[in-house]
Order: C-alpha cells, then sequence, then structure tokens
C-alpha cells in the first residue's frame, strides 16, 4: 500500500476483505454488507473516503461502467493497472456482473485500430454488453 502510512482499524478491516476478493468486482453495498456480516462497524461514506484514497494510491481501481450502475472496485494489491496485461471487460445485462476478459483476438483488434486507424483505446474502459454464460444457461434470455 504506497503512500498510505497510517491506518485505521477500519482501513485494515477494508484492505483485509478486498484482499480476500481479489480478482473480483464489487460495490460499495457489497463491501458494506459483507463487513457488516462480520460485525464490522463501517459507514458506507467513510468506504468511499478510504477506497477514493485507494485508488489514488492504485492499490485498488475503480471501474464506472455507465451511467446508471454502481462503481465498481477491484484491489490490485502492490500492482498498478499501469504495469498490468490489458484487460477488457463483459457486462451482463440481466445480473449485472462485471466480468475480466483477456482476450487475444480482442487485443488485435486494439493493436488494429492503434496501426490502422491512429486510434489508441484505452483496455481498461472497453466494456462489451451482453448475456453472461450463467445467465444464459438459467434461461433469462
Amino acid at each position: 500500500m504506497g503512500k498510505l502510512q497510517y491506518r485505521t482499524k477500519q482501513m485494515t478491516e477494508l484492505l483485509t476483505f478486498l484482499e480476500s476478493v481479489k480478482g473480483r468486482h464489487v460495490t460499495v453495498n457489497e463491501i458494506c454488507d459483507a463487513l457488516a456480516q462480520k460485525g464490522i462497524a463501517i459507514g458506507t461514506t467513510t468506504v468511499y473516503r478510504h477506497l477514493e484514497r485507494l485508488v489514488e494510491d492504485g492499490t485498488v481501481a475503480k471501474y464506472v461502467v455507465d451511467g446508471t450502475s454502481s462503481a465498481c472496485f477491484e484491489y490490485m494489491g502492490e500492482h498498478s493497472r499501469k504495469n498490468q496485461e490489458p484487460c477488457y471487460h463483459c457486462k451482463c445485462e440481466k445480473c449485472g456482473r462485471l466480468i475480466h476478459l483477456h482476450c487475444e483476438e480482442v487485443e488485435k483488434l486494439r493493436q488494429h485500430m492503434i496501426k490502422d486507424h491512429g486510434f489508441e483505446v484505452d483496455p481498461f474502459r472497453i466494456v462489451f454488453y451482453g448475456i453472461c454464460e450463467k445467465c444464459r444457461n438459467e434461461k433469462f434470455v
């Protein structure tokens, strides 16, 4: 946790939770609910404040997918997004889940956009919308 020196008990509990769900996207409500289930009292405003500090520090990545959904947060640990391989996202229009997508074909498209069209897209902000496998299998379509 780079620049952050002083940690409150609440910040420590928040980091412990985020580390436990590394690789997943979580909303503030999910974080608050999970901490409340563990008997940890922490307000929504406090969670937002701590998350913003962690985002600034690079410990946590923030994803704002569209104007209607809550922001999602992902624990990065010591690895900042700058050092990560390109990671695209898929958002399920049924359950709202945000899914990581590591795909060579999409990366080829990104490279094509740079080479042939002179436009560099931000791989961390590309979101494909559709129906996830779980929802398709549950016949929600």
